[in-house]
């Protein structure tokens, strides 16, 4: 079948994103009930519950971090590191190193219920121990129950959105992700949701779209089996009657492990047939059945957003309206984490135009919030400079044909319209998956941002960048560039350096509008590397600990220096920054005690992508490129350092030119040619020990001597 990248590509990645997400927050809340405890105390699910202060949640958070999401939209980046053209070369061993950079062990997008008891987790366990995919995820080596266990077609639906209207090779892609960690029918059922996304990009009947996918697995499988019973069920009409036929022949009894493929891929076949791909419908269908109820949601959201895009969506209740397409996808790409379905539907839909041999949609010149797509708001919100809501943010369709965020507030008063660029206050200690993040914006970079006012606007509006940070306490604190008068049908470009802000993190930037009532944001973006120091920031609270993300053992706050770390086995890395940052440099002071090797990492693409200037065998000083399993030392020098003492640290990147230096005297010039990072954040990192540091800066390259 050929490459099929409509007008219209873009924007049903996009409501497949949010068909995910919306599902899965949806279906969250009553995860593992049974269909008859929810019809008992919750009825059909018509819309969102979280808000029941009945339900025993330990919390009522919508927004929230979830594996279903974070594995079904990290994983794809697999493709993204292998380059242009990954999906020629994609293979199961390429997934896996994605799982072994991005997952903090025992953190983050799995859930780590243990060897043997989570199929994930005991695959991850696997690889650790140098066992490659496939046989990571096999029978052969897990046992069937393990490796039929839900989680393949959960993780699969990202892969399939880069194969429009190609349901084999979508497949094919799936079950190669899949292989990382399951085997037997849990490939055949992720080869079938993965078929369906596809088929939904160009396919008009589900019914032909569920033919298609049944021919892409073997017609003796069980999940073929399981498909044709629950079509041929869904004949009556009545699906609280195809359930329990479901719960008769397909039901959890009959399966092994927590969580098994086989009821729950009915329950998703049982939506799709049901619904016919109404999206509402098969919300109701897939979440009142019960069982792995987020899980299965997602799938049926995904192929059921895409099927009837963003038009299906917006057909039945409010669902855009309460998630604003916010996303939290915790990794060790920790500038990646706090994100939003606009961002992560192009990200894919990149990856799809790749394959098809052309490039990515820009959207106003690259920026990061454009608001192109149709009711894209972006985690945007309306507020007073205090916090408190105020006004309104909506994605209007204007008379010159594009779109924009529409602000609106009472004439004369002000408003901040901002999108957090790191953890929502309210997001603060989340439940079940940590969310931990780094920001994604930081001082000294340069912000900048468009805004009109519509010409029948009450009055001019005086309009200005802004950002929010801490102060004292943790207390928010906002922060302004220059004020420009807008008049009634005209526009401004807005351009700022975000200030110093004392180590604080920016935990959200927009813009700051008074005067005539109504602004339109057109874009808002950043560009360049920071200029900041990081240490401990004076006057209290502990937030700025949680902008670095741990992956080591022990980054404890009640010692004296602000950063002190400890690596119980293996190398360890706290994290900093985002993937855009290039060239830059990195200096920091380090007093190792007792490890095997302490260091400062630059351009880290998670914990398997960096490179290091390290103290290694108390004997030698290198420069270090990682890259997945390999490791190549560029250059090494000898140094007898000593427990104890503090040496200053100085790593730069600058192209593929790297320079390091130990106590101001530089000590490598080399030009990397092999396959580094191009790009990414800072680190402090340790190997099996402790270290400590002070103050760790970052700033523009210097030309050397």
């Amino acid at each position: 079948m050929s490459i099929a990248i409509r007008d219209d590509y873009d924007e049903r990645v996009y409501a497949g994103v949010l068909g995910k997400i919306i599902a899965v927050y949806l279906g969250r809340p009553f995860e593992g009930w049974t269909y008859e405890r929810i019809m008992a105390e919750l009825g059909e699910i018509t819309y969102y519950v979280n808000d029941r202060t009945d339900l025993p949640l330990k919390n009522h958070l919508l927004v929230v971090t979830d594996d279903d999401i974070t594995g079904t939209l990290v994983f794809p980046r697999a493709l993204r590191d292998l380059g242009p053209g990954g999906f020629a070369k994609l293979t199961s061993q390429d997934v896996g190193r994605a799982w072994l950079n991005y997952i903090i062990e025992n953190v983050t997008v799995l859930w780590w219920g243990g060897m043997g008891n989570s199929t994930e987790h005991t695959a991850y366990l696997r690889m650790k121990a140098g066992i490659q995919p496939p046989d990571s995820g096999s029978i052969a080596r897990n046992g069937r129950v393990v490796a039929e266990q839900v989680g393949a077609q959960i993780f699969c639906e990202g892969f399939a959105m880069t194969c429009p209207g190609d349901p084999a090779v979508a497949a094919d892609l799936v079950e190669a992700a899949a292989r990382v960690s399951h085997d037997g029918e849990a490939i055949n059922a992720a080869r079938v949701v993965g078929a369906l996304v596809a088929s939904a990009f160009t396919e008009t009947d589900m019914d032909a779209a569920l033919d298609t996918a049944m021919g892409l697995i073997p017609g003796d499988s069980l999940i073929h089996r399981v498909i044709a019973d629950v079509r041929g069920w869904a004949q009556s009409g009545d699906w609280h009657a195809t359930r329990a036929r479901i719960a008769e022949r397909y039901g959890y009894d009959r399966y092994g492990g927590n969580c098994h493929v086989v009821p729950n891929h009915a329950v998703v076949i049982a939506a799709l047939a049901h619904s016919q791909g109404d999206f509402a419908q098969a919300m109701t269908v897939v979440n009142t059945c019960g069982w792995d109820t987020d899980s299965n949601a997602g799938d049926v959201g995904s192929i059921c957003g895409v099927f009837g895009g963003l038009a299906g969506l917006d057909a039945g209740p409010d669902w855009r309206g309460p998630v604003a397409d916010r996303i939290y996808l915790p990794t060790a790409d920790g500038g990646a984490v706090i994100t939003d379905a606009a961002t992560e539907a192009l990200t894919l839909a990149a990856l799809g135009r790749d394959r098809a041999g052309l490039p990515a949609t820009e959207r106003r010149d690259g920026a990061r919030f454009h608001f192109t797509l149709p009711g894209s708001v972006q985690g945007f919100a309306a507020a007073a400079t205090d916090g408190t809501a105020a006004g309104t943010v909506a994605n209007v369709l204007r008379d010159a044909g594009d779109r924009a965020l529409r602000i609106g507030w009472p004439a004369g008063d002000s408003v901040l319209a901002a999108t957090p660029t790191f953890t929502p206050e309210e997001a603060i200690g989340m439940t079940i998956y940590a969310l931990v993040a780094c920001p994604t914006l930081y001082p000294g970079q340069h912000l900048s941002g468009r805004v009109a006012v519509p010409a029948d606007a009450a009055g001019p509006v005086d309009v200005r960048l802004a950002i929010r940070t801490l102060g004292e306490d943790d207390r928010p604190v906002t922060l302004t560039g220059p004020s420009v008068a807008v008049q009634p049908g005209d526009a401004a470009d807005l351009a700022w350096v975000v200030p110093n802000t004392a180590g604080q993190p920016v935990v959200s930037a927009g813009v700051l509008a008074a005067g005539g009532g109504v602004a339109d944001l057109e874009s808002l973006t950043w560009s360049g590397e920071p200029r900041s120091d990081f240490t401990r920031p004076a006057g209290g609270g502990g937030r700025w600990r949680t902008a670095w993300v741990q992956a080591v053992d022990r980054f404890d706050a009640k010692w004296p220096e602000p950063f002190r770390i400890v690596q119980n086995r293996g190398t360890g890395l706290l994290i900093h920054g985002s993937r855009d940052w290039r060239n830059y440099r990195v200096d920091a002071d380090v007093t190792p005690h007792m490890a095997a090797a302490v260091g400062l990492a630059a351009r880290v693409q998670g914990l398997t992508r960096y490179y290091a200037l390290e103290l290694a065998g108390r004997s030698t000083v290198r420069l270090v490129r990682r890259w997945d399993e390999d490791e190549a030392v560029l250059a090494s020098a000898d140094l007898a350092w000593e427990f104890g003492r503090r040496y200053q640290l100085t790593l730069q990147a600058d192209g593929r030119a790297l320079t390091a230096a130990v106590d101001g005297t530089e000590l490598f010039h080399v030009t990397d040619d092999g396959p580094g990072p191009d790009s990414g954040g800072i680190a402090l990192l340790v190997t099996e020990g402790r270290t400590a540091t002070e103050r760790v800066s970052v700033g523009e390259c210097t030309t050397s001597d």
